[in-house]
């Protein structure tokens, strides 16, 4: 007899990768290797700000330690420009690497970046920056490095400022059509599938086949779908069950109408250069969750925002409180099940050595209900792709899904 569980359990990059884009790139091939140099880096108590002369392909940012420091390397520049410095950053070095520069920022106290991102021309990063604990700092820097990407940052070469590719995207729609929900017993958790990208967005291409990551993640999702509903545990729906788009907001607003217990995104990496590898898990970031529950607070419309309760008559400042502490809950078992999905996927899946990350993401920020974004693989690596693509690639990551929901729902059920 098959075991489920019962009783009432609560239901950290979106890549937009157009095939025109990636003709340009190779058109226009003779472009530098990079042509950008840092003309300013400013550091104030609680942000990074990095300029450049011109667009860069992209940057990473990672904590580590004796002595901390926080390293920044950014792909497509040189190192150049004069330093501001306040705040916990006690000095700001410069200096080249194979791919690009690298500004090491040496820290008087111990601090983290929370959230970056680029300028609309690509041409200035600002990081959040938050002093924290010894401990804080030690696990930031074990979660490794965290991807920023400019708008429209693809491959090392730079798209000429005076072309572009207008596509329309479709609104959300008026009333979002719920997919069908596979599995009978109403009393077990339902898990919430998500083929990233799909339709008019391919999501990243493979250099080498042509592999789309939106073909790529509905045959993964579509396996994870019919494992999950072998084990007789938790009931199952996916956003998508063919090749249509869906705007973001809808994908993890299906999962919470449904009232979902746990919200996996499938997607690929891709690198413009280099053969990284491996699958990664990302959650949503601390700084995500904080500028998230004050925009919801404030929302004049507060009904349903967490957990089916009616905050409409509540005052600004009990709202931000009750969804600062659901939001903190739900990113705890974000977390959570991500460490477990990393562990049981080790054995069957090739995995980066730090798999596990935190993010701004959109479909990470329903504020109560787990969210995981799951990158089975770079598809711009060959050996990756001909695994994530392949019967056997599809079915190890099912089983390592499988394996994770098990154990995630059977410790909340242990804890209740």
């Amino acid at each position: 007899m098959p075991f489920h569980w019962t009783g009432g359990m609560a239901a950290r990059q979106y890549r937009p990768v157009s095939f025109f884009l990636a003709l340009l790139t190779l058109w226009f091939g003779g472009s530098p290797a990079w042509a950008a140099t840092v003309k300013r880096v400013e550091i104030s108590p609680d942000r990074v700000v990095i300029k450049f002369d011109a667009r860069v392909v992209g940057a990473t940012a990672l904590m580590l330690s004796g002595p901390q420091r926080i390293a920044i390397d950014v792909t497509g520049a040189e190192p150049g420009g004069r330093a501001v410095v306040s705040g916990p950053v006690a000095r700001v070095r410069q200096g080249a690497s194979e791919t690009g520069a690298r500004v090491v920022l040496d820290l008087a106290e111990p601090a983290i970046v929370t959230e970056g991102r680029f300028g609309a021309d690509g041409t200035t990063l600002t990081l959040a920056l938050r002093t924290v604990d010894d401990a804080r700092f030690a696990r930031a820097a074990a979660e490794g490095r965290v991807r920023y990407l400019p708008p429209f940052s693809y491959g090392a070469r730079v798209t000429p400022a005076n072309y572009s590719v207008s596509v329309p995207v479709p609104p959300p729609s008026r009333q979002l059509a719920l997919p069908r929900v596979y599995g009978d017993d109403d009393n077990r958790p339902l898990v919430v599938i998500d083929a990233g990208h799909g339709g008019l967005d391919p999501g990243a291409i493979s250099p080498t086949s042509g592999l789309k990551e939106k073909d790529v993640t509905l045959r993964i999702a579509r396996a994870i779908r019919d494992e999950l509903l072998a084990s007789g545990r938790v009931r199952v729906a996916l956003t998508r069950e063919d090749d249509r788009f869906l705007v973001l907001q809808e994908r993890y607003g299906v999962a919470r109408k449904l009232k979902a217990a746990l919200f996996i995104s499938v997607h690929c990496d891709s690198v413009g250069e280099g053969d990284a590898s491996g699958a990664s898990v990302y959650t949503l970031s601390e700084f995500a969750s904080d500028k998230e529950a004050a925009r919801l607070a404030a929302r004049e419309n507060k009904a349903d925002i967490i957990q089916g309760v009616n905050l409409a008559g509540t005052p600004a400042d009990i709202s931000s409180m009750l969804i600062d502490l659901t939001q903190r809950e739900t990113m705890n078992n974000a977390a959570s099940f991500a460490q477990l999905l990393g562990r049981e996927a080790k054995p069957l899946v090739p995995m980066r050595a730090n798999f596990h990350h935190m993010a701004s993401l959109v479909v990470l920020k329903a504020p109560d209900m787990p969210s995981i974004l799951f990158e089975t693989g770079y598809i711009s690596n060959p050996r990756d792709a001909a695994f994530i693509d392949s019967r056997e690639g599809r079915a190890a990551i099912a089983q390592s899904v499988r394996r994770a929901v098990e154990i995630h729902f059977a410790r909340r059920l242990a804890s209740n």
